[in-house]
């Protein structure tokens, strides 16, 4: 299983350090980003990923590396701070970008319009976040952003409660000490 973890936090948090410990601990290949130090712009939402280069981006910047780990991982951990209760702007930023993995065709999954994944691949993807939010909203913007990817969402989880996120991945028993 490879997991690519995107965190937005600074980069020698110490709790983002213990959950790479942990999945190392585990024997999961993981390949880590801090989107801090990459040149990340926003979605300009001109379409052209869709219309005149199909999954490729027009806004050449850091971010096409981080689309093709996504095309390479099973898991994709998404860590960030929350902010007024969502998740920060640099987060929605990289969730914003992932647009060139669907295709502009729609289709009716379970009574809702969604996206055509571009791709057959598929990703189990959690929130982890630092701060004060409503978990409940939370997973619930993490389970619509998902089904219009394709994608699984594995749900949000509190930092402080990193034990519920090990369990959702499956890891029941947890090795590194600071468990």
């Amino acid at each position: 299983m490879r997991y690519l973890i995107l965190s937005t936090l600074e980069e020698k948090n110490d709790e983002v350090q213990d959950v790479l410990k942990e999945l190392k601990a585990q024997g999961v290949q993981t390949s880590y980003v801090n989107t801090n130090e990459r040149n990340i712009s926003a979605c300009i939402g001109c379409n052209t990923c869709w219309l005149r280069t199909p999954g490729v981006c027009a806004v050449k910047d850091d971010y096409e590396q981080i689309l093709i780990r996504m095309l390479q991982a099973d898991r994709l951990l998404l860590i960030t701070e929350a902010k007024f209760g969502f998740i920060s702007y640099k987060m929605k930023n990289v969730v914003d970008r992932i647009l060139p993995l669907a295709t502009m065709n729609l289709r009716f999954k379970d009574g809702q319009m969604r996206h055509y994944p571009r791709y057959k691949k598929t990703l189990d993807v959690a929130l982890v976040y630092k701060g004060q939010a409503d978990n409940v909203f939370l997973t619930e913007w993490m389970e619509r952003v998902c089904i219009n990817l394709g994608f699984t969402s594995l749900g949000a989880f509190d930092m402080e409660r990193k034990g519920e996120l090990y369990y959702a991945l499956g890891y029941d028993q947890l090795h590194t000490e600071s468990h």
